[in-house]
């Protein structure tokens, strides 16, 4: 076969496998032969084969017993270090969760998208406890970006793994979590799609928080009718229901503050020629200010980041304890300032976020947003583990623009749209306000091969 299972969308290898073209033992061993042949050994954490040949195995009795689960059924996917796996310990990506007990149960997605057939490849790599947009991890390595031709640069974070997975070739899909960007960033530097869901659309029981006002899953894969049959399952939906939306008439605004502040050239050019193309197929594009976006900045600025806040409250006895010491230093320093959020500041940020979503909700209504993911393709990763100051300036970045979208708790899909400096993939970012996941996907679906241009 010219075309590796891994490489393939979840769609195309759904066809073969249902249609008895593949065999889902045979996709697993061959997805194993993948990873194992594969140079950059950071990208999973553990493989789970014992798990996998189990669980392919009895979706090949079922296939050939004509008792498929469904759409999913056989189809590989890696996990994200943050979802309890039942008999292995999740680390989060940090060595001081590895004595841990294993945990005695999947988490409740896990077990959803296993009952819908799928097989558990492994565990990816992450920023150590999911603090990070940049990827990098002193613990486990970083997974080096696969689209990287000159030398090596990072893969975004936090799901870091997740992201290099799929855009590698080595499954079809990965799922991440998304605090301030976690998916949408390592899919859009990747050259992959990335779906952030509306948080709470999905179950989030057994995966390691790192600040539950603002988490969020989502998977990584090639397409977004791929992201479209995972949501489903993970709403416990036996077939998708998201249905294709015209893109004749539909508003699309794109903010003109803050989120192109020094964006590099080739991430503004290949952004615009996707709006360009976006309004020939019939969409109408509106260049407004979206006062929110400087409100959220004042009030970072004022009282901190609500995520360093929460992950302060969760990590403040291991900060205080020998086990910082054994943690990456950029991930203690940065928790540390959640310290300095008092509670009245705290409160009152709360306070202010209600606010800025009801006003953004009733202002942007039925329409969507679109911008760049990420204003800077990925940059080298050697300079960033080098030189804190840079790696703190480049991750503040890195998450600036995908932060907006879980402050206002947003749902947002970032699709391949061209590539900037070095060849590197640039992302746009489709997003809509909360609970509109279905007209989010609906028209992603339509806007994709638009977007996409000639990326391949």
């Amino acid at each position: 076969m010219s075309k590796s299972f891994g490489a393939m969308s979840v769609a195309q290898l759904s066809v073969l496998i249902q249609g008895g073209a593949a065999d889902p033992v045979d996709v697993a061993e061959a997805v194993f032969d993948a990873i194992a042949n594969y140079a950059d050994k950071a990208v999973f954490t553990m493989l789970l084969e014992d798990r996998a040949m189990e669980e392919a195995r009895a979706s090949s009795e079922r296939l050939r017993q004509g008792r498929s689960l469904g759409l999913l059924d056989g189809i590989p996917i890696a996990w994200k270090d943050l979802f309890d796996i039942e008999g292995r310990t999740t680390t989060a990506g940090s060595r001081v969760l590895a004595g841990d007990a294993p945990a005695e149960r999947d988490a409740a997605v896990v077990a959803l998208l296993r009952n819908a057939g799928m097989i558990a490849i492994g565990c990816t790599n992450m920023s150590e406890f999911a603090f990070s947009g940049l990827g990098i991890n002193p613990h486990y390595g970083t997974p080096v970006n696969p689209r990287s031709a000159d030398r090596p640069r990072i893969p975004g974070g936090s799901s870091s793994g997740a992201g290099v997975a799929v855009a590698a070739g080595l499954v079809p899909v990965a799922m991440g979590t998304d605090t301030g960007g976690s998916v949408r960033i390592p899919a859009a530097l990747n050259g992959i799609v990335g779906y952030k869901a509306t948080r709470g659309r999905h179950a989030m029981d057994g995966v390691y928080p790192l600040a539950k006002s603002l988490d969020s899953l989502g998977p990584l894969c090639r397409t977004v009718k791929d992201a479209v049959w995972i949501d489903a399952a993970m709403c416990g939906l036996t077939a998708p229901e998201v249905a294709e939306r015209s893109l004749q008439g539909l508003e699309l605004l794109v903010p003109e503050n803050i989120v192109f502040d020094g964006a590099e050239p080739g991430v503004v050019v290949a952004f615009e020629a996707a709006l360009e193309r976006l309004q020939r197929a019939g969409v109408r594009v509106l260049r407004i200010t979206i006062p929110a976006f400087d409100a959220i900045i004042d009030l970072l600025t004022t009282y901190g980041p609500l995520v360093t806040a929460q992950a302060y409250a969760l990590h403040q006895d291991r900060l205080a304890g020998p086990e910082a010491d054994r943690m990456d230093h950029r991930v203690v320093m940065r928790t540390r300032l959640g310290a300095r959020t008092t509670a009245p500041h705290y409160m009152a940020l709360l306070e202010a976020r209600r606010r800025l979503i009801a006003d953004v909700d009733r202002f942007v209504g039925d329409r969507l947003i679109a911008f760049p993911t990420v204003a800077h393709v990925a940059p080298p990763i050697a300079p960033l583990e080098q030189d804190d100051e840079l790696f703190f300036a480049t991750n503040n970045k890195t998450l600036r623009n995908t932060m907006f979208g879980n402050f206002l708790d947003w749902c947002g899909v970032s699709v391949p749209c061209g590539t900037g400096e070095a060849g590197m993939p640039v992302g746009l970012l489709l997003s809509a306000t909360a609970r509109r996941d279905e007209a989010l996907l609906g028209t992603a679906l339509a806007a994709e091969a638009v977007i996409r241009g000639d990326f391949d």
